[in-house]
């Protein structure tokens, strides 16, 4: 089953983050998945959109994020009990139950020091690959939020996950991010990548023409395997960053254009995963235009498929 997603761009500020807030919600609500999302990023971004900021000091305080589960399988040889660490009755969205969450920590970054420290990569990488192996048994879609730029644990994401999706903006200095990651993938081919399943243009100003000359640009390249759908620039989707309280309707959190396209965008995505693999080719170097709620707690088990 190729369920597993890593959604990443090495540059930061192209909303990589709310957006796998709003594919989590919408595949959950809309298309009754069971969705798991796995926080890698320090900040915790995610995270904090999907459940209270006490609930989540809480669990970070009580030793139940990917951060100790990851000490405890790498850095100290221990088993590891990865349903335990996830967390059921999280998002906003009162038809979205199907959500769950491995939340993220801010000592993520010293663990990853540690393991470049000890020169651990290989046990981490094993980690990820059994973590991945098991949660696809049991998850429907796993989306994987990485942070911006490269680091070991994102690496390991990339190499074991099944897809990867790469957001951006419209911009020069987003789409340079896709270009140093498409110099990244190009290493060392031989230990195996997650397959391109689109870039995804985010965040788009539709009255913009400067965007939409690098919306075309994108498009252009085949190897890009841009989505059709685009995410417009919105202010529903600021607001979506933020956890409401009481819990409100999907419709509610992403209404009019906002949430139909966030439902086109994953048909799209489930079309591409139940098509066929692409195969394994070296895109094209990047010549751009011109720049002139408060009961969360720990799942004791996984939710069965």
């Amino acid at each position: 089953m190729r369920n597993t997603i890593a959604v990443m761009n090495t540059k930061g500020g192209v909303g990589k983050s709310t957006l796998v807030l709003a594919l989590a919600e919408t595949l959950s609500a809309y298309h009754g998945k069971n969705v798991l999302v796995i926080d890698s990023d320090a900040q915790a971004s995610v995270s904090s959109m999907l459940m209270t900021i006490p609930n989540l000091h809480r669990l970070q305080q009580n030793g139940l994020t990917m951060v100790d589960f990851l000490v405890a399988r790498v850095l100290q040889n221990a088993a590891g009990d990865w349903p335990r660490f996830v967390v059921r009755n999280v998002s906003d969205v009162d038809d979205a139950r199907t959500v769950f969450l491995i939340p993220s920590d801010m000592q993520l970054t010293l663990f990853e020091r540690e393991v470049s420290k000890s020169s651990l990569h290989g046990r981490l990488r094993a980690v990820i690959a059994a973590l991945l192996a098991e949660a696809r048994k049991v998850f429907d879609i796993i989306l994987i939020d990485c942070p911006p730029g490269l680091s070991v644990l994102t690496e390991c994401w990339l190499r074991e996950a099944d897809y990867h999706i790469s957001p951006t903006k419209a911009d020069y200095v987003s789409v340079c991010g896709l270009e140093v990651f498409r110099r990244f993938k190009a290493l060392n081919p031989e230990m195996g990548f997650a397959e391109n399943m689109g870039v995804l243009v985010n965040m788009k100003d539709v009255g913009s023409p400067t965007e939409e000359d690098y919306h075309a640009w994108l498009v252009s390249n085949p190897d890009n395997r841009c989505f059709n759908q685009v995410v417009p620039r919105s202010v529903v989707l600021q607001e979506a960053a933020r956890f409401h309280a009481p819990d409100r309707s999907y419709f509610a959190k992403y209404p009019g254009d906002t949430g139909k396209a966030l439902r086109q965008l994953c048909e799209e995505m489930l079309s591409r995963m139940t098509g066929p693999a692409q195969t394994s080719q070296q895109p094209a170097p990047a010549v751009a235009p011109d720049s002139g709620n408060s009961d969360d707690k720990p799942a004791a088990e996984a939710p069965a498929t």
